[in-house]
């Protein structure tokens, strides 16, 4: 005899099917929709930040972490990559023994990724610009034009001076090398490793842009006009944004004029792929706020625009086999 209990398990089973189908059928749909204007679209703009790195398997928390730093896990109590990078050490001698390791597994030592690599096929003989937050380089290393990628936030492959004396960054790959095959078991490096600003004889820093004396040397100001000047040309021409993974650490960068252009410009269309955060700021008011795409839609101004926002929270590389 069939219970009642039985009963609403069985139809429990056939709602999550039925709605597995509807999930699976809405994805094909957004992934067809990328796919046609992949192929129509005259220019590609890519906005990428952190969450695409760790997508390619760059993660700074975690195992990767633990494997790789249990010595200054143990000696400094540290918990990941990233708030490391802020350790107030008492040496240079011992900053520069943790940040050579760090920017060699982040970067000098790092290959190429397969997701990276993906991107590239995805857009290599389209019309394209990357504009990005990530300082590891995987653009880079992945054979995208150098010429078309902006690094705003530096790389891990060059050092500056701290207090940011003259505006030039020095290549570190060769010295990264030496200072790992130089820690002693104290966590330290040789005195006569740590770099000095050749300029005002003060210390270096890694070129990240985390206080008011980044550099942005010739090379940045160049890239940066490059990167605008491309954007001018894509104003009256179907272009496709493909943005992946930024949240709202820094979003004046990328995501908050990624979203502007394409309320403004309508030919342009916006693809936002991350596990989570597809609130759009918009002025609303006379007030700016963070609106998710259902408030959006139930305001008329809007709907133009969400008919071209489309949302992944899907994971990145799935999707790119897919579009592949």
């Amino acid at each position: 005899m069939v219970t009642k209990q039985l009963i609403e398990i069985l139809l429990n089973i056939i709602i999550n099917l039925i709605n597995e189908v509807k999930d699976m059928n809405e994805f094909k749909e957004r992934l067809n929709k990328i796919a046609q204007l992949l192929d129509e679209s005259d220019n590609i703009i890519i906005g990428a930040g952190a969450g695409l790195s760790t997508a390619a398997g760059i993660e700074y928390d975690g195992k990767r972490f633990t494997d790789n730093f249990q010595e200054f896990i143990d000696k400094y109590d540290m918990t990941d990559m990233y708030t490391s990078g802020f350790y107030p050490f008492d040496t240079e001698e011992e900053k520069w023994a943790y940040w050579a390791r760090h920017i060699y597994l982040n970067n000098v030592g790092m290959q190429s990724t397969k997701l990276y690599t993906k991107l590239y096929d995805l857009v290599k003989d389209k019309n394209y610009f990357v504009i990005t937050t990530n300082v590891d380089d995987q653009f880079f290393k992945s054979n995208f034009e150098a010429s078309c990628v902006f690094a705003t936030q530096g790389s891990y492959n060059y050092i500056q001076c701290s207090k940011g004396c003259h505006p030039k960054v020095y290549k570190n790959s060769q010295l990264i090398k030496e200072m790992i095959n130089s820690t002693d078991k104290d966590l330290k490096i040789p005195y006569d490793l740590v770099p000095k600003c050749p300029v005002c004889d003060g210390p270096m820093d890694p070129h990240l842009r985390k206080d008011h004396y980044f550099v942005e040397d010739e090379h940045w100001h160049y890239q940066s006009n490059a990167y605008n000047e491309f954007i001018n040309s894509c104003v009256n021409e179907k272009t496709l944004l493909l943005e992946f993974g930024i949240g709202f650490n820094t979003p004046s960068i990328i995501r908050f004029p990624f979203e502007q252009m394409t309320y403004k410009i309508k030919d342009w269309t916006l693809a936002r792929f991350n596990r989570s955060h597809f609130e759009v700021a918009v002025e609303y008011h006379k007030t700016w706020k963070l609106m998710t795409p259902e408030e959006l839609s139930k305001i008329d101004a809007f709907n133009d625009f969400l008919s071209r926002y489309i949302r992944f929270s899907e994971d990145i590389e799935e999707i790119l086999d897919n579009l592949l």
